[in-house]
């Protein structure tokens, strides 16, 4: 039986826009999932036993092909996207393009992330610290993000001579499969062995089983403190090593000195990127009592300006967010709000008719009574706050138990530096939106995680940091 074949019914693709099933999936049988995991650690091991540099060397030959992949069937991944979980073609298509960047910035950079490096020690001692690979790593990852986020952290696990497995979101398994199609055609390409990667269909409560498996070396996950919670709680169990992102509440801070025109755009853009579900999506605007009603009265105007329709239209600026569940759990968090006194500035209504729509929503004079306040607004909906001074405004940025990202716009040094002093958070954007990139690291801190995914970090953290010293004979 061909591996990548469904062998028992029980995943189904809903398309978010119609709420209509668009396949049904069968999930991988225990047996093959032995022969998937089985075949990922015998190409590890094949990888493992060759000269650093030739292994290196093939497998950026490998991202070469992948990337080369992505961009030919931009067109045809992104309308895949768009249908199982509802973002604009245009984000869409930008996402399998991004992952294509990805892949060619490790190919070309990776010799030299994975070169041993010399370390300072006693004179006339050699000492160099080597990353070699580490095993089969599994990657449980989300929805929001299909290609980029497995993508991302695929590309420096397999450059690093490591085997990956994927547990994909359950309403993207198109995605997932047509992933691990591209991979294991490039690794077949380029010579290697396909074993390298998998993606499995399975339900979420099949995860913690494979955790244990003595073939499976890490897990990186991205997705909520839940889930975080029970993939680290699996893992230290058995002393395996996990990198976690998880949810984040971004605040967005915006001083008087700030240019507030590029602010307010840059503002608006970054809460709605894939319907306002990204994890480093500005959630909270923070907002200097000087502009605030000038800035509220600017977004309630660009929010009321947004269609709401189809993703698969060009036209289309707000589609519908990717579950029932998740709409449901945003428009809990509005309703808590006004019912704790919170205003609801626009938005805030369930639309009637087919699909998993929500409007862009602006909710103001949030209390710490509201749950709102403390919890993760994934979708459309931005939150406003007003400050007075500096510290009011670090404190706001601070009080969640979220530290994932946070903007930060001012031309003045001093609130500068001190935001990038005291703002706890895993990234401080300056006068920028707040993005992932293959040249830096990515991460939070607090619940939103921890360990470090992309840059020199992202590639160190699946590797063992073997320390070498060679004395003179």
């Amino acid at each position: 039986m061909n591996p990548a074949t469904p062998v028992n019914a029980g995943i189904t693709s809903l398309n978010p826009e119609t709420e209509a099933v668009l396949q049904v999936y069968g999930e991988i049988s225990d047996a093959n999932l032995e022969v998937r995991i089985a075949a990922a650690a015998s190409a590890f091991r094949r990888s493992a036993d060759l000269p650093p540099k030739l292994r290196i060397q093939n497998r950026s030959r490998v991202l070469l092909a992948i990337a080369a992949r992505l961009e030919k069937g931009a067109d045809e991944f992104a309308r895949l996207l768009t249908l199982e979980m509802g973002k604009t073609l245009a984000h869409s298509r930008a996402e399998v393009l991004k992952s294509a960047t990805g892949c060619r910035y490790y190919a070309e950079h990776g010799p030299k992330i994975l070169a041993p490096e010399p370390l300072t020690f006693d004179p006339g001692v050699r000492a160099e610290l080597h990353a070699d690979p580490i095993g089969v790593v599994l990657a449980v990852m989300p929805w929001n993000f299909p290609f980029w986020q497995v993508f991302r952290c695929a590309a420096p696990i397999l450059l690093s001579g490591n085997s990956m497995i994927l547990k994909h979101a359950s309403n993207v398994p198109g995605a997932s499969l047509a992933i691990e199609k591209i991979i294991r055609d490039s690794l077949t390409e380029c010579g290697e062995d396909p074993g390298a990667f998998s993606s499995l269909i399975l339900a979420s409560s099949r995860v913690e089983k494979i955790i244990a498996d003595p073939r499976i070396r890490g897990v990186t996950l991205t997705g909520s403190e839940g889930a975080g919670k029970k993939v680290a709680s699996a893992a230290g169990a058995h002393l395996k090593k996990t990198v976690l992102e998880l949810g984040g509440s971004d605040p967005f801070i915006v001083f008087a000195s700030a240019d507030f025109e590029r602010a307010l755009d840059t503002a608006v853009k970054s809460r709605l990127l894939t319907n306002g579900q990204s994890c480093i999506a500005a959630k909270r605007f923070i907002i200097h009592a000087s502009l605030y009603d000038r800035f509220r009265d600017g977004m309630l105007a660009r929010f009321k300006t947004l269609r709401m329709g189809s993703p698969l239209d060009a036209a289309t600026d707000l589609g519908p967010l990717a579950t029932a569940a998740i709409r449901s759990d945003l428009h809990a968090l509005v309703e808590d709000a006004r019912k704790n006194g919170a205003a609801i500035s626009c938005g805030g209504t369930l639309p009637a008719g087919k699909g998993f729509f929500y409007p862009a929503t602006i909710v103001e004079n949030i209390s710490e009574k509201c749950r709102l306040h403390h919890e993760e607004a994934f979708g459309p909906l931005a939150s406003l706050y007003r400050f007075s001074s500096v510290e009011e405004a670090i404190k706001v940025a601070n009080g969640t138990p979220f530290g994932l990202g946070s903007s930060v716009w001012t031309k003045d040094p001093t609130e500068t530096e001190a935001c990038i002093q005291c703002l706890e958070n895993g990234q401080v954007f300056v006068n920028a939106m707040v993005a992932s990139d293959p040249r830096i690291p990515f991460g939070g801190t607090k619940t939103s995680g921890y360990g470090r995914e992309l840059g020199i970090y992202g590639v160190r953290e699946w590797t063992n940091l073997k320390t070498v010293v060679r004395s003179p004979t």
